[in-house]
């Protein structure tokens, strides 16, 4: 990409897209369109087709759409299906029809079978059922891989497709009814501790194996396939470092410094399994990582206590 390229992050208030954009910039990217209060509502056709009328991006990263936990998957699986199928269709069509020189589309490793075959590479897509607890978000996201092949099957345009890893860092949703595995997991260590409570409940058997991926590798892995990747077939993008829950709870306790109980809730469902992606191909493209998970762990809980606690504990200290 040049550095004068004009580039629109979709998305980029969110905690990948707000990644992005800070990778951009401090790779010398400093034409972007859209960013904060200035993007259009990406469900909207009308003004997403206004806003690429208007800016004519060049290269586009898609990293919109409402996303959650188990509970929230449970809770709102309409929601969030209808949700990123409007991105999808509003972006994608867009894109192509002023021209947009590559998109890169973020899809979700939910997007794999159940029980796929660990490491899960890009071929085993569609090959078995999806787990039920996220099947109508996955839905979605495979939609929208279908329909960057479909674009570049009919019209030739360059839609690339990346399938990331489970991502954590600055700007996570630490909503309790809305937050993934480590925000959850961090969140509510962190009340239990200082509320003096002797123990937390985690919803599963805690047996489940997630790879984690720090949001900042994940946003450079991001550049790189916009630079360097132009295939048909999607690219993972993880780091090969998988946990279980249990063991990320482990971890994540030692840092908040919680020495209450960690009991876990068979009563609610685990999930997939496992969930390790093959990046061997990004991997051969030249990129490794650069976040040690540990690290970046701290770094987030360093971030919740600063952003975050204070405004939760404003209305008791009033």
């Amino acid at each position: 990409m040049n550095r004068h390229a004009r580039i629109y992050v979709a998305g980029n208030t969110t905690m990948i897209g707000f990644a992005i954009v800070r990778a951009l910039h401090d790779r010398g990217y400093a034409n972007l369109a859209g960013l904060g209060d200035h993007e259009p509502d990406v469900t909207n056709p009308d003004e997403v087709d206004a806003f690429f009328a208007r800016h004519r991006p060049q290269y586009v990263f898609v990293a919109a759409g409402k996303s959650g936990g188990i509970q929230a998957n449970r809770e709102r699986g309409a929601e969030l299906m209808l949700h990123n199928l409007k991105v999808a269709t509003t972006m994608i069509p867009s894109a192509h029809h002023y021209g947009v020189t590559k998109l890169l589309y973020l899809a979700s490793s939910c997007v794999y079978p159940r029980d796929c075959a660990q490491p899960m590479k890009e071929q085993d897509l569609m090959t078995a059922p999806l787990e039920a607890t996220n099947g109508p978000y996955a839905l979605a996201k495979l939609a929208g891989i279908q329909l960057c092949q479909a674009y570049r099957q009919q019209y030739g345009a360059k839609f690339i497709v990346a399938i990331p890893a489970n991502v954590f860092g600055p700007g996570d949703s630490f909503d309790p009814d809305n937050s993934h595995v480590v925000a959850s997991l961090m969140r509510r260590m962190d009340d239990a501790k200082r509320t003096r409570g002797d123990h937390i409940d985690v919803w599963g058997t805690g047996t489940p194996v997630r790879e984690l991926m720090p949001v900042a590798d994940l946003a450079r892995a991001c550049l790189h396939v916009m630079e360097l990747y132009d295939d048909d077939e999607p690219i993972n993008l993880g780091n090969g470092h998988g946990l279980s829950v249990a063991e990320l709870a482990e971890t994540i306790r030692a840092i908040v410094q919680f020495r209450g109980e960690i009991r876990f809730d068979a009563s609610w469902p685990d999930g997939m399994p496992h969930k390790i992606l093959d990046s061997s191909k990004l991997r051969a493209l030249g990129w490794e990582p650069g976040v040690q998970l540990d690290h970046a762990l701290e770094e987030l809980y360093g971030w919740y206590c600063h952003h975050l606690v204070p405004l939760q504990v404003e209305p008791d200290a009033a």
